[in-house]
């Protein structure tokens, strides 16, 4: 079975594993799409090529990580990402989940703390041909607040707290997703939906583990 084919399956089955705690039994079709047909191994260092498609984490430098396939998949499908939808990204490491979102909004801007991080992802992104996705190098937690406000928000590393720029730039309707949690055990995986009339309210839904968002 081709390995892109074999990480979906998989991805499809921890879904039905956890879907009475996310409420995602079924992902969205164009979400597992988009993982079907990015080139994940583009994303790796060369000596993990073979071990890409592997639903789990792999380090990408930095003492980052490039995240589980299956959660790639649900943060992205808790988006319920509409094709002209604007997404800020906190987190770009390796560029994946970007390029994940790209596939399916008009534009992505990703915010990457670590400037090699950023270079490298910058290059990948680039040599793939987006162009719909913007990168900058900084304090993620400060969000892009001349590009606000974004259709959904989307936290790829482990937050103490959920940082209040990025609510304040979310846009009436939007959804965020992050995990956050003080612990050494991991944190809880957050879903934050701002009302049309602003009111935010927020739902845990299943432990996961990031490595820290960085950032003060």
């Amino acid at each position: 079975m081709d390995p892109s084919e074999r990480m979906i399956e998989t991805i499809v089955a921890e879904a039905r594993t956890t879907g009475r705690q996310t409420g995602r039994v079924r992902l969205d079709q164009r979400v597992l799409e988009a993982l079907r047909t990015l080139p994940r191994d583009a994303f790796v260092p060369d000596d993990l090529a073979d071990r890409a498609y592997d639903d789990r984490p792999l380090p990408i430098g930095g003492g980052q990580t490039i995240s589980q396939p299956f959660i790639v998949a649900l943060m992205t499908d808790l988006l319920s990402p509409a094709p002209d939808d604007r997404i800020l990204e906190v987190g770009t490491g390796c560029g994946y989940q970007a390029a994940v979102l790209a596939e399916l909004v008009t534009a992505v801007y990703s915010i990457e703390y670590l400037p090699e991080l950023a270079r490298q992802a910058e290059a990948t992104l680039t040599r793939l041909g987006y162009d719909n996705i913007q990168l900058r190098t900084g304090n993620g937690r400060e969000g892009w607040p001349e590009a606000a406000p974004f259709d959904g928000v989307i936290v790829t590393a482990g937050s103490t707290d959920v940082p209040p720029a990025l609510v304040d730039q979310l846009a009436p309707g939007g959804t965020m997703v992050i995990p956050v949690g003080t612990g050494r055990m991991g944190q809880d995986l957050l879903r934050i939906t701002k009302s049309p009339d602003g009111q935010v309210e927020r739902e845990a839904l299943l432990p996961v583990a990031f490595v820290p968002l960085e950032g003060h």
